[in-house]
């Protein structure tokens, strides 16, 4: 930056004096503007962008010491730098001065060539600190740009990844014909159940937003393991024998162990991880009488006893074979029955508290006949 682009502020009640030091700067090459107080000083400094100003003490209405400590104060001047110009030539004074924040101190009457050294050097460091602020804005600005990009990448991957896992659940889901829409139900379920879940103090540090999201892409994964069971123990046409019901448990075991080798080939995904602990856990229950592995309580994952109760609300609430579709009061009843044996007492509490949501998601994902 030239000498001539460098814009100066004089301030000082005294016209002689305040003409006399800006003719002498303007001789030197700077644009020199005037103020004949501190408070009219405050006021220019709202507008126009200074390089550099200098302060007299001695002033009425508002003295030096107000003016610089206002002008230190004020984001838009903290880092004009100020040469105080005083008659008073006392250390007290001095050091008030840059305890205040000025950036020098001279001494009326002033020698024109020590002036000159320190107008400089108060600029230089003016502009130093100006192209560090400028550097520091566009490093700013690169980064802001660039997290923009990743964060664009990063949906776009996110979303290649949600359609994949659902076209492939859909895939497995595709092998039986009586679940309908029974994919956007569980998603839907999930989310509702874990919103009013992290309503309750014990799932303020569990359930955010992200649980929530992970577990909404992630629950349609909950049945994928059943395209490794048989089409005469999927497709039966009636209730499944004890053998078969053996062979249809084992969907859980299939899905947890297909994603779980996902997880080892690409790890750190949360939603395959979700999967996993939703695949392997939905058909858990409450008091330890579930499958695969009759684990109780706490210890079946939150998202599977989450999806748990979404999934047997469905079943009671949809068509099958076997069985026709209860309304939404009747299941209601049959879950609240299970309350602690089948379903966790929260995740049924969250049920009975959006009723009205549940009814709805029903209506709006209606199978077709």
């Amino acid at each position: 930056m030239g000498k001539d682009r460098y814009s100066l502020l004089v301030v000082d009640d005294n016209e002689m004096n305040r003409d006399m030091l800006s003719r002498r700067l303007e001789r030197q090459g700077y644009h020199v503007d005037r103020a004949v107080n501190g408070r009219e000083a405050i006021d220019k400094v709202r507008y126009l962008p200074y390089d550099l100003i200098l302060l007299d003490i001695m002033m009425p209405e508002m003295n030096g010491y107000q003016a610089l400590e206002a002008l230190k104060n004020a984001q838009a001047s903290r880092h004009i730098p100020v040469i105080m110009i005083s008659a008073l030539d006392d250390l007290e004074s001095v050091v008030r001065c840059i305890e205040l924040g000025a950036e020098d101190y001279i001494s009326k009457p002033f020698n024109p060539t020590l002036l000159k050294a320190r107008v400089s050097a108060s600029l230089e460091k003016k502009r130093l600190h100006d192209q560090e602020e400028d550097y520091r804005r566009r490093v700013e600005e690169q980064n802001h740009e660039l997290e923009h990009r990743v964060r664009r990448q990063v949906q776009q991957i996110t979303s290649a990844q949600l359609g994949a896992i659902f076209a492939m659940s859909k895939l497995a889901e595709s092998r039986d014909p009586e679940t309908g829409e029974h994919l956007e139900r569980m998603r839907e379920y999930c989310r509702v159940l874990s919103q009013q879940l992290a309503k309750l103090p014990q799932y303020i540090h569990t359930i955010d937003q992200k649980f929530i999201d992970v577990i909404y892409a992630a629950s349609p994964l909950h049945d994928i393991g059943k395209v490794g069971i048989p089409d005469g123990v999927l497709l039966k046409n009636g209730k499944l024998d004890g053998d078969q019901w053996e062979v249809m448990r084992n969907h859980t075991i299939i899905g947890a162990k297909t994603l779980l080798e996902v997880d080892q080939e690409h790890p750190g995904n949360d939603l395959i991880r979700t999967g996993i602990a939703i695949a392997g856990g939905h058909h858990e229950k409450w008091d330890g009488s579930g499958y695969p592995y009759g684990v109780a309580g706490d210890a079946i994952p939150l998202v599977a006893r989450i999806l748990a109760l979404g999934d047997v609300y469905d079943a009671l609430t949809s068509r099958r074979c076997y069985k026709d579709a209860f309304s939404h009061e009747k299941s209601r009843e049959i879950i609240l029955a299970e309350t602690g044996k089948h379903f966790d007492p929260d995740v049924v509490r969250a049920f009975t508290e959006t009723d009205d949501e549940f009814q709805r998601i029903r209506r709006y994902y209606q199978d077709e006949s």
